[in-house]
């Protein structure tokens, strides 16, 4: 029977999480082990101050009981206390989600969903990280009004196919991002990355610098600039499930005699 890792960056009490391993429960074992905190924005960060206190947890979805653990540390260091201390052996797909807000553009590298598959990855682990699109007032929240039945049903599609059939050379993560209105029939296609930012920065309303003024964001597309073939395109224009193979070769595609080229150049 597969073994089924399910984690995300909302933490334990999230009904996103709970979406997921409910779907997923028909594919095989699934064991959740998630944050104790919420820790959006977290990356694949590793603070040495985390202390990694684990919590047994029963989690209830669809009239059975699933194993849950509770883990105070990032997304990725969960992942970490999961494979280490958790979990029998090694599990043989690992989802992240369903994270509260879309996970687009060149701002991925700060998602704790997307921190926390990457680490996955790490160890050889096939990993989908699963995103809904949400307003930005509920990234933060438990909201009981958002609907996770269409993300939930993506998950459950492409884990599935990550369990069937081994992702292809170089890919190591599926970066999967749902539209809001998005239905269990809304069509789904292949994207890159785009390069623009999305989520952009909000600069703090303070007085002083001393102040408390933590960064705020918010949603910015330039979509003349916006890559046809990009998550963000498929995402907000053609409000279809963009499907992202990510790596965790972070190395640029640019070729060696490119950069001869500019080193004869610049030097």
């Amino acid at each position: 029977m597969p073994l089924i890792l399910v984690t995300n960056d909302d933490g334990i009490r999230s009904p996103g999480l709970r979406a997921a391993a409910a779907a997923l429960q028909v594919l095989g074992q699934v064991v959740v082990v998630a944050p104790v905190d919420q820790w959006s924005g977290a990356g694949r960060c590793m603070p040495a101050t985390s202390e990694g206190r684990i919590y047994p947890e029963i989690i209830h979805v669809s009239g059975t009981v699933i194993r849950a653990y509770a883990v105070e540390g990032t997304p990725a260091q969960v992942v970490d206390h999961a494979i280490l201390e958790i979990l029998p052996r090694l599990p043989d797909l690992a989802v992240a989600g369903i994270n509260y807000g879309e996970n687009v553009g060149s701002g991925v590298t700060i998602s704790g969903t997307v921190g926390a598959a990457l680490e996955a990855a790490s160890f050889g682990i096939p990993a989908l990280a699963v995103s809904l699109q949400t307003p930005v007032e509920h990234h933060l929240g438990y909201s009981e009004e958002i609907d996770f039945r269409a993300a939930a049903h993506f998950t459950l599609l492409f884990a599935r196919a990550a369990l069937r059939q081994a992702l292809p050379f170089d890919v190591d993560v599926l970066k999967i991002d749902v539209p809001a209105r998005a239905t269990p029939e809304t069509p789904w296609r292949w994207t890159r990355l785009s390069r623009q930012r999305y989520f952009v920065p909000v600069r703090p309303m303070r007085r002083r610098p001393t102040d408390p003024g933590p960064l705020g964001y918010r949603v910015e597309i330039d979509r003349e600039r916006l890559e046809p073939d990009s998550d963000i395109y498929a995402l907000v224009v053609e409000e279809v499930v963009s499907v992202t193979p990510l790596s965790l070769d972070l190395t640029s595609r640019v070729s060696l005699e490119e950069l001869h080229r500019w080193w004869e150049k610049a030097r």
